[in-house]
């Protein structure tokens, strides 16, 4: 083999490998392990498939950057004990309800309908330890509300 059909062989192979990168970190965050979540409302009970963030990094980035959520899906964020919580939508794409909830499980209070990109800031209403997030338009749809219980290894039973 040439030296010529070498280089080219290693900027090809070099290429394939640069462009692949991309899809391997897409397919592990797509793949990334999901946990099953329960919100007991007046209407039923409805199962959600949720990411957790609990580390300030994962906590930090949430959804931002994602150009969609599917139904059924969300994001659960872990802050491991009760306080008040801030969160905003900077470089979320996806309008979003925010489900605010206190330690024994209880939902505190719903932001519905967030709007996307927006650096204004979304309270929590009261101490919470954790936030579920999902495709806006999910809490009314559900008929999910305050005081609806929420089913998760990290809720505590009061």
């Amino acid at each position: 083999m040439s030296d010529r059909v070498l280089r080219s062989c290693v900027v090809l192979f070099a290429a394939l490998c640069f462009l692949a990168l991309p899809y391997a970190l897409v397919s592990r965050l797509s793949a990334a392990e999901l946990q099953t979540l329960e919100i007991a409302s007046k209407s039923g009970v409805h199962t959600f498939a949720v990411e957790m963030a609990v580390t300030p990094e994962e906590q930090s980035r949430g959804l931002m950057y994602r150009k969609s959520l599917p139904e059924g899906q969300g994001m659960l964020f872990d802050f491991k004990r009760e306080q008040p919580l801030t969160f905003w939508m900077k470089n979320t794409y996806v309008s979003l309800d925010m489900i605010f909830i206190r330690g024994d499980g209880r939902i505190l209070h719903i932001a519905e309908n967030t709007e996307p990109l927006s650096e204004r800031m979304v309270p929590s209403g009261g101490s919470a330890r954790a936030v579920l997030e999902v495709v806006a338009g999910t809490a009314r749809k559900l008929g999910i509300a305050p005081g609806d219980r929420v089913a998760h290894p990290i809720f505590k039973e009061r």
